[in-house]
């Protein structure tokens, strides 16, 4: 059986879309495993799923390269919104987006017939959540973590997955592949959780690097992006409007005052084609 698929990324975090009315996956998980290998696969941070819904106008389900799945993707759902109008399974400029992690609004933005960019409404934030964060509370804004012998300060942010914001002066000098998964399994985080190290920048722009839950270094991380924005106005390193560079590239986000989080970044295609399943 032939599955198509498109190559996609947001910033530098790629997927692999499907569109799975025409193109049905039995087994996600492992096909996400498989398809994301590099030189033996496809090459990916994992595998996207498109889907009809009957409670907005698309669906989407993430599954990281290690199988398991995501609640949410910033970066991935700009890139749903690209695919669907320019696969003109849609003409409108809004969309809904049902993911696990609530229903999402895009606003697209077109140029000469397709998506260059997107703005995505990725809700509130939620700074307390005691199943990913082993605290009193189940929250917190600068306090300590030991891992490897090291001391860090971090604030945890929920955008519908967990993410843990250190700051630090030089996001270049942190050993993140010996660091991030340490980190990532950490027995403050009982879910696991997505590391992000930024730096603020004399300019007011942050630079940030992440670790993501499931997948390892990533390029960017748009859930992570704007976890980190939240985390530097709660810590007063930032107002509510951030720009944060990634390895991948630029997102802009803006913490508005009805405490929704709007994300803007690119969307990009790489190439199609077809794969055996």
């Amino acid at each position: 059986m032939k599955i198509h698929f498109t190559k996609m990324h947001g910033a530098g975090n790629d997927y692999i879309y499907v569109y799975t009315p025409d193109n049905p996956i039995a087994s996600p998980e492992q096909t996400s495993i498989e398809w994301s290998k590099f030189h033996f696969g496809i090459g990916s941070d994992g595998l996207i799923l498109i889907g009809k819904s009957d409670k907005a106008d698309f669906t989407m389900r993430i599954f990281n390269n290690d199988g398991s799945e995501a609640m949410m993707c910033g970066n991935g759902i700009r890139c749903v919104g690209k695919f669907v109008y320019d696969h003109h399974l849609t003409d409108k400029e809004e969309i809904t987006v049902d993911t696990l992690s609530g229903i999402k609004i895009l606003k697209l933005h077109v140029k000469d017939g397709k998506v260059n960019s997107a703005t995505v409404d990725m809700g509130e934030p939620l700074l307390e959540n005691k199943k990913q964060l082993a605290t009193e509370t189940g929250g917190m804004i600068a306090g300590e973590i030991e891992a490897e012998g090291q001391k860090f300060i971090g604030t945890y942010v929920c955008m519908g997955n967990p993410h843990f914001v250190i700051f630090v002066p030089d996001v270049m000098q942190i050993p993140l592949t010996e660091i991030g998964p340490k980190l990532e399994h950490h027995s403050l985080f009982p879910e696991r959780c997505n590391i992000e190290f930024a730096q603020v920048r004399e300019d007011g722009s942050i630079r940030m690097r992440v670790w993501e839950r499931g997948s390892g270094i990533t390029m960017a991380c748009g859930t992570g992006a704007c976890a980190t924005a939240v985390a530097a106005a709660l810590n007063k390193k930032a107002g509510r409007s951030s720009d944060i560079e990634m390895d991948g590239g630029m997102l802009h986000i803006d913490w508005s005052d009805d405490n929704h989080i709007f994300m803007t970044g690119p969307a990009t295609t790489v190439f199609e084609g077809e794969i055996e399943l």
